[in-house]
C-alpha cells in the first residue's frame, strides 16, 4: 500500500531547499517568504527576520530564473573576493579573464570588503542566477554560506589557500608551507634574531598561517621570535612604517624582521630608510606576496612571490575541464618561490 501525507525530507539529503520549505520553518505563507527574497520593503521586519533566519538555517537559494528562462544553460561564472583595492585580488581575476578566453563563460564579481556576512549575501546572489560555478577567496564562510555553496551541486572553487578541505577544488598556496620555507631561508642565511610585524588575523586567516609556518621553523632550529608589533587594522604601507618603528624601539636587538605581507615590508623599508639604516646590515625585512612595488624599491625587497595570475587561471580551467562536480574534493598547488632581493 502506498503511503500518504507530505513527504518527509531527510536532513542529510542534498538537493534543493524550497520557498515552501522555507515557509514551514518560519510559519509564513510562500508568498511572503517570495517578497523577503525580492527585497520587498512590504513586509515587517519581524517577519524579514524570522524568514532570513529560517533560510540560513536550510541553505536556500531563491531562483530566479522562471519559466522557459529556467532551461537555458548557466553562462554566468560567480567570483566572491575582498577587495579590488589589495592588488593581490585584481592578478587574480586577471588570470580568471585569461583562463574564460577560451570559454562563451562570462564572470560576476563581488566584494566583501573581508566581511563574511557580506559574502553570504553575495553568495545567495549570485546562486539565486543558477551559475555555473563559484570562485571565493579562502575557506572562511557562514555556515550559511558554506551549506549553500554544499547544496548548490555546481563547481565551486575556493582560491589563495590549500591548508583546508575544500569543498569542491581549493586551488592556491599553503600559507604555512609558505612561513615554513620563510624560516627556513632566513635561519640559512644567518639569521637568528628574529621579529614579526603583522595586521588583523582576524580578517586574513592566511597571514595566520604563515605566522604559525614561521614559528614552526624557529622552532625545528631552536630558536623563538624576540618581538612582535601587530595593528588591529588592516595591512597598509603606513601601519608597517609605524609598527616597524614600534618594534625597532621596543627590541632593537632584533636582526630580521617577517612581515605579513608586502605592503607591511615596504612600510619597513620607509621607516629603514627615514632612520638611514643599513638594509640588511642594521636591521634586515622579509614580506610576502612579491608585489611590483617591491621590486621597485631602491633596494629590491626580499620576499616570498605567490602564483596569483596562475590561481585565478587554474581555478577556471577546473571548472572548464570538469563541469559537473566530482565526488572527490580535489586541491590544486600553484606553489611559491623566494625572491631574494636585497633586504634580507
Amino acid at each position: 500500500m502506498k503511503p500518504t501525507g507530505p513527504k518527509q525530507r531527510l536532513p542529510d539529503r542534498k538537493s534543493k531547499v524550497t520557498v515552501r520549505e522555507v515557509a514551514l520553518v518560519a510559519q509564513v505563507s510562500e508568498s511572503t517568504v517570495s517578497r523577503i527574497m525580492r527585497n520587498s520593503s512590504l513586509v515587517a521586519e519581524e517577519t524579514r527576520d524570522r524568514v532570513m533566519e529560517a533560510a540560513r538555517a536550510l541553505g536556500y537559494v531563491p531562483n530566479r530564473i522562471a519559466g522557459s528562462l529556467a532551461s537555458l544553460d548557466p553562462f554566468l561564472v560567480g567570483v566572491v573576493i575582498p577587495s579590488l583595492s589589495n592588488i593581490v585580488f585584481p592578478e587574480v581575476l586577471q588570470g580568471i579573464q585569461a583562463g574564460l578566453a577560451r570559454s562563451d563563460l562570462q564572470a560576476v564579481i563581488s566584494t566583501t570588503d573581508y566581511d563574511m556576512a557580506r559574502e553570504e549575501a553575495a553568495v545567495r546572489g549570485i546562486l539565486a542566477w543558477k551559475p555555473a560555478a563559484i570562485l571565493l577567496a579562502g575557506f572562511d564562510h557562514t555556515v550559511a554560506t558554506r551549506r549553500m555553496l554544499d547544496q548548490s551541486g555546481i563547481r565551486v572553487v575556493e582560491m589563495m589557500d590549500i591548508d583546508s578541505s575544500p569543498i569542491d577544488v581549493a586551488v592556491g598556496t599553503s600559507h604555512r608551507g609558505a612561513g615554513l620555507m620563510t624560516g627556513r631561508h632566513l635561519i640559512a642565511k644567518g639569521y637568528r634574531r628574529f621579529g614579526y610585524v603583522g595586521h588583523d588575523w582576524a580578517a586574513d586567516r592566511r597571514a595566520r598561517l604563515r605566522y604559525d609556518g614561521l614559528c614552526a621553523a624557529l622552532a625545528e632550529a631552536g630558536l623563538s621570535l624576540c618581538a612582535h608589533a601587530i595593528c588591529e587594522g588592516a595591512s597598509s604601507v603606513g601601519a608597517g612604517r609605524a609598527l616597524t618603528a614600534q618594534l625597532r624601539s621596543e627590541a632593537p636587538q632584533v636582526e630580521v624582521a617577517v612581515y605579513s605581507n608586502d605592503d607591511m615590508a615596504v612600510g619597513g623599508v620607509f621607516h629603514a630608510l627615514a632612520q638611514g639604516l643599513r638594509l640588511p646590515d642594521d636591521f634586515a625585512i622579509f614580506g610576502f606576496n612579491g608585489l611590483d612595488i617591491g621590486r621597485e624599491l631602491p633596494q629590491p625587497l626580499s620576499t616570498l612571490r605567490t602564483n596569483r595570475f596562475l590561481i585565478g587561471q587554474r581555478a577556471i580551467e577546473a571548472i572548464l575541464d570538469q563541469p559537473e562536480r566530482p565526488a572527490t574534493p580535489a586541491v590544486i598547488d600553484t606553489g611559491f618561490e623566494i625572491f631574494p632581493g636585497a633586504t634580507a
